[in-house]
């Protein structure tokens, strides 16, 4: 019997992934170290792109690979996040112009918002060079763009 981790679920255009903050992630008080919310974010992205046909491993399977790379990230934090918390990463894939994805996530508490991030993705080959996305991908997100 094979068992797959959750990769969470879509709400209209909006993925949700539900993250459980484990003692691992928090610092010597219990609150969630800064840095992680910024892993909880890469897994939301990801996660996204897994539920809408896109997979890592099959960019990097093409006969022309093709990765990604976070160009910018503004994160705004509203709250902390403590051990034990249960928390939502929700993602929408916003748009894309050229090798470059817009991306808004937030992380709630609940209702309350914990943080907010505006991101912004290249498409690379795997010397590290922009490019476009491979054909097909924007067909495959562009119905889930806000």
């Amino acid at each position: 019997m094979s068992i797959e981790p959750s990769a969470g679920f879509l709400e209209g255009r909006e993925h949700v992934l539900p993250v459980r903050v484990y003692y691992e992630d928090t610092d010597f008080t219990g609150v969630v170290y800064h840095g992680n919310y910024v892993r909880y974010f890469e897994r939301g992205r990801s996660d996204f792109l897994r539920i809408a046909g896109v997979t890592h491993a099959d960019l990097l399977d093409r006969p022309d690979p093709a990765a990604f790379a976070i160009v910018r990230m503004e994160i705004d934090f509203k709250r902390v996040a403590r051990i034990d918390d249960a928390l939502a990463v929700r993602t929408t894939y916003d748009s894309a112009r050229g090798p470059r994805l817009f991306i808004s996530q937030r992380i709630t508490r609940g209702e309350e918002l914990v943080c907010q991030a505006l991101v912004e993705a290249a498409c690379i080959d795997l010397q590290g060079r922009p490019r476009k996305p491979p054909p097909g991908m924007l067909d495959t997100l562009r119905p889930l763009f806000a």
